[in-house]
């Protein structure tokens, strides 16, 4: 029984007047099994949220529960975890073996399970032919990998990983990627995964936990996360390029947005100050659109097109088929949005109406 419960956590550094909050009052369930992703900006409290499941870091208020147990007082080595960091933390002088092999030994595991063990460990992996090998003969690839094959042997209730592919090329991180899914598939261990890396986040989540700012902004399937951002905060943070997010004043079917007035396919929800989202994938550019805008800038992605401009003050960016001809820099184009793909939002709070 792997599952995890956070219960109004909370983590201040410092005492007294002088103490500085970082986690306010964090409440999650991750249930047995289940890979959830804790993703949000650098400062934003995701790592020192995990080291505190850890037991590396001391929680000031609430509690967390491992399987059944409220670990709050129990050192990180008896939690029953296992944790792959960011900077591999391999002896240099072991084998890959006597890595992967190190914490068993501690254990006293007797000498048949561990080799059993780490050879299961390193089957899934594809490291068989590396066992032998010391880390300095290993590519930042092979050396994550061996990171994981060391919390694998663990066999433990629940895996943390600590942004584990930031020091990786962008190929290597698509190919752990998937190789963190397979392990996961085989294994379906409870797993915490920290990133900032929203692409990472999505491919990997079963359910994603968006924090800013030491708070939780919203807990979903990226699907949610992505089709029904609750906040401005998720809607701008997560996708790329972010949702369009225009600011301005709503009066039935038009809104007011700096200098300009926009013709809304759809009534808003309520009249008043309101924030407009648009993802720049569901904005078409089309002769009959009711938007206009001055691009200002293009920029060429590959298959597709991002074109940049302005709409009353407001940056507003469009994606569009590389195969399509492009519009001109400084050239008035026409912007048609969906009544279904806008997204509203109240200005004051960031919350989704």
């Amino acid at each position: 029984m792997g599952a995890i419960s956070l219960r109004n956590v909370v983590k201040r550094y410092g005492r007294g007047a002088k103490a500085n909050p970082v986690i306010h009052g964090v409440s999650a369930d991750i249930a047995d099994g289940e890979f959830i992703v804790i993703v949000g900006p650098s400062g934003c409290g995701k790592s020192t949220l995990l080291r505190m499941v850890a037991g590396l870091e001391e929680i000031t208020g609430g509690d967390i529960s491992i399987g059944p147990r409220v670990v709050n007082n129990v050192e990180p080595a008896d939690r029953d975890i296992a944790m792959v960091f960011q900077n591999y933390a391999l002896y240099p002088h072991m084998s890959v073996y006597d890595n992967m092999a190190y914490g068993l030994k501690i254990a006293r595991v007797p000498k048949d399970e561990i080799e059993q063990r780490v050879q299961k460990a390193a089957r899934i992996l594809e490291l068989g032919e590396l066992l032998d090998r010391t880390p300095r003969q290993l590519s930042g690839g092979q050396r994550q990998r061996v990171a994981m094959g060391r919390a694998i042997v663990r066999q433990p209730q629940a895996f943390l990983f600590d942004e584990p592919l930031s020091n990786l090329d962008a190929k290597l991180r698509a190919q752990t990627r998937l190789e963190i899914q397979k392990l996961h598939r085989e294994l379906g261990v409870t797993s915490l995964f920290v990133t900032h890396d929203q692409v990472e986040a999505m491919t990997l989540a079963q359910r994603m936990i968006v924090m800013n700012a030491g708070r939780i902004e919203q807990i979903g399937t990226p699907e949610e996360v992505y089709g029904q951002p609750a906040t401005t905060f998720v809607a701008g943070f997560i996708g790329s390029p972010p949702m369009n997010l225009m600011a301005g004043t709503a009066d039935g079917s038009r809104f007011v947005l700096g200098d300009a007035t926009l013709a809304l396919p759809a009534a808003a929800p309520r009249a008043g100050a309101l924030t407009l989202g648009l993802r720049p994938e569901h904005a078409e550019l089309s002769p009959a659109g009711r938007w206009t805008m001055v691009v200002e800038m293009i920029e060429m992605l590959g298959a597709e097109r991002l074109v940049h401009g302005r709409l009353g003050g407001s940056l507003f960016t469009v994606r569009v088929d590389a195969t399509l001809a492009p519009p001109k820099l400084g050239e008035t184009v026409h912007i048609a949005a969906a009544p279904a793909q806008l997204h509203w939002f109240d200005s004051a709070t960031g919350k989704r109406l």
